[in-house]
């Protein structure tokens, strides 16, 4: 039997993606704001309804370039323990503090109500994740933010395609970022980009993903952030399946819903949410019963992950802050295959290795 990890990567119907490798050679242009990369640029921003946005080379650097253009340089930033490493790593490496505010039992986003009290003269700005691509709570925390004067950033890696309030979630905050590594709902085989409020501070993101140069002018420290013609030329082919790579996740996760109702925990549904099924968490009554559906699936070549583990604020290279919802979360949740190519009939075959494995 094939082997089924948490997800796999959709690609396109491969004479698609040779069409946009064509007009590559022809061009001989690969990097450098190319003809693909304005395109796809351009059929992004449209899709998701927004007027600034920054195609960069991973959804890590996007992060570091927001932190980098709001002059968020030192000071502390609010953010999640529940997310992946990047979320806090980029906060690190522009050399700022990483505060943690716990994360809410529904759907596992930073808890508004726990913010206000870890807010002081240093505070610099909120960065939530919307985890699983579930909303935070974006109208409490703009209003925190307008009251202490704070910048607000969302790590929105897992938010393409999902709708809130009648909006793309990811326009929201002062800057949203996006991943488009392969294995998100849209992917550019590596990518990311920053949507942002302010004109000015998008032009700034464009100066710092080119080094902070244009020609031989200089103007401000930048990094490589670029983008090749080679992933803009996936995006473009991978663009017009974005609908239906959805429809399909939505299958397989309302089969998991059937089967598995009784016996596992759910992200609580939100009003005002049209779901992008980005992944299909799932929360066990232990870790004891999680480590032994692993072992039963994987018997049967079935890789789900623990999505997030550890705790962030548990790392070993920060000061440990205290969450206690987050820590035993993230020891007891995990994350189910979802992909364009799994069948039905696998999505009911591990829910019913699941039911019978758990031993709580």
């Amino acid at each position: 039997m094939k082997n089924i990890y948490v997800t796999e990567s959709f690609l396109p119907p491969l004479e698609e993606y040779e069409k946009y490798i064509k007009k590559i050679f022809d061009t001989k242009q690969l990097t450098n704001q190319g003809s693909l990369l304005i395109e796809l640029e351009e059929k992004l921003k449209i899709f998701l309804g927004v007027e600034n946005f920054q195609y960069v080379s991973n959804g890590t650097v996007a992060l570091q370039l927001a932190l980098s253009s709001l002059s968020l340089d030192s000071g502390e930033i609010i953010t999640t323990p529940f997310s992946y490493v990047a979320t806090v790593s980029s906060i690190l490496w522009q050399r700022c503090k990483p505060v943690f505010v716990d994360i809410n039992q529904e759907n596992f986003t930073i808890d508004v109500d726990k913010i206000k009290e870890k807010i002081t003269p240093q505070t610099k700005a909120i960065l939530g994740v919307h985890v699983f691509g579930y909303a935070c709570d974006v109208l409490k925390i703009e209003a925190l933010a307008k009251e202490y004067n704070l910048k607000v950033i969302y790590d929105a890696a897992h938010a393409f395609g999902a709708i809130y309030e009648g909006k793309s979630l990811c326009a929201y905050g002062d800057i949203s970022t996006l991943s488009f590594h392969a294995t998100k709902i849209f992917h550019t085989a590596e990518g990311g980009a920053c949507i942002i409020k302010d004109k000015s501070i998008s032009k700034k993101i464009d100066l710092q993903k080119r080094f902070g140069h244009l020609n031989d002018d200089h103007f401000c420290l930048g990094i490589n952030g670029k983008q090749s013609e080679l992933h803009a030329a996936m995006g473009l082919a991978n663009f017009p399946y974005i609908e239906k790579i959805i429809a399909k996740r939505k299958k397989i996760s309302e089969i998991y819903d059937h089967f598995l109702a009784t016996c596992v925990e759910r992200p609580k549904k939100q009003e005002n949410l049209v779901y992008n099924y980005a992944y299909y968490p799932v929360l066990f009554q232990s870790e004891e019963d999680l480590l032994q559906v692993f072992k039963a699936l994987a018997k049967e070549n079935i890789y789900p992950r623990r999505y997030f583990y550890p705790s962030l604020n548990t790392l070993p290279y920060i000061d440990y802050q205290e969450c206690a919802v987050s820590e035993d979360v993230s020891k007891r949740i995990a994350c189910l295959p979802l992909s364009t190519e799994l069948s039905e009939e696998n999505a009911e075959k591990i829910s019913r290795i699941i039911k019978k494995n758990i031993v709580s």
